[in-house]
C-alpha cells in the first residue's frame, strides 16, 4: 500500500485554491527555516487547512513566486501559489532534520487546465462583464472562475471535496448568486439616485 509522500507543512487556516496567489508573511523560526530550503532548493511545500470543518485533512500544494521584502530580523513577505490539493495521511511534529512539521500526503493530481462546459463560461462572463472586467482571451479554467469569487472557507473546502461535475455545478450556482445581488445593488443604486 502507497504510504503517501513526504512534504513540509505549514499549518494555517487558509485554503488556496489551485492557482491562486496567497501573501505570507513569514516570522517564525521553523518557517523562516522553511522558506530559506524553498528559495534555496526550490522545495514545495503544504499548506494544511487547519480548520475544525477538514475532516477530509485536504491542503494546499504551493510553491514560492516572489519574495516582497525581506526584513532585518529575516522575517519575509512572500507570494506562494498553489499547484494542486492533496489529503493529509500522517502528520509529523518535524520533517526529518527540519524545524519545520511535515506529513505524508496523497495529491489529488488536479486537472489545472480543465475549462468549464458552456453553461458556466457563459454565465461566467456575464458576472464578469456586469463587474466591468472583459478578457481579450475568453479561455479561463474552472479554478480561475472559483478565484474570482470570493469563496469563504467553507464554500472552498466543499469545492475541493466534490467530483468535477460537481464543482462545475456549484460554481455556476455561486457565480449566478453573485450576478443576482449585483444586479439588485444597481437597481438599489437607479431607485436611490431618482429620489
Amino acid at each position: 500500500m502507497d504510504s503517501g509522500v513526504l512534504i513540509p507543512l505549514f499549518p494555517l487556516r487558509i485554503l488556496p485554491l489551485p492557482g491562486e496567489l496567497v501573501p505570507l508573511h513569514i516570522f517564525e523560526p521553523r518557517y523562516k527555516q522553511l522558506l530559506q530550503d524553498v528559495e534555496e532548493r526550490d522545495v514545495r511545500f503544504g499548506i494544511y487547512f487547519d480548520h475544525p470543518i477538514n475532516n477530509e485533512r485536504l491542503g494546499s500544494f504551493m510553491r514560492l513566486e516572489s519574495v516582497i521584502k525581506r526584513y532585518p530580523k529575516g522575517e519575509l513577505d512572500v507570494i506562494v501559489k498553489c499547484e494542486d490539493v492533496f489529503v493529509l495521511k500522517e502528520q509529523k511534529g518535524t520533517y526529518p532534520g527540519k524545524l519545520y512539521p511535515g506529513g505524508k500526503v496523497h495529491f489529488k493530481n488536479l486537472n489545472l487546465e480543465k475549462f468549464p462546459h458552456q453553461e458556466l463560461f457563459d454565465a461566467f462572463t456575464i458576472f464578469q462583464f456586469k463587474r466591468g472586467i472583459t478578457y481579450k482571451n475568453n479561455a479561463f479554467t474552472i479554478y480561475q472562475i472559483a478565484n474570482e469569487l470570493s469563496l469563504d472557507f467553507p464554500e472552498r473546502y466543499k469545492l475541493m471535496t466534490l467530483s468535477s461535475e460537481k464543482q462545475e455545478q456549484f460554481l455556476k450556482t455561486k457565480v449566478s448568486y453573485q450576478t443576482v445581488l449585483m444586479e439588485h445593488e444597481e437597481k438599489s443604486r437607479d431607485i436611490y439616485h431618482l429620489n
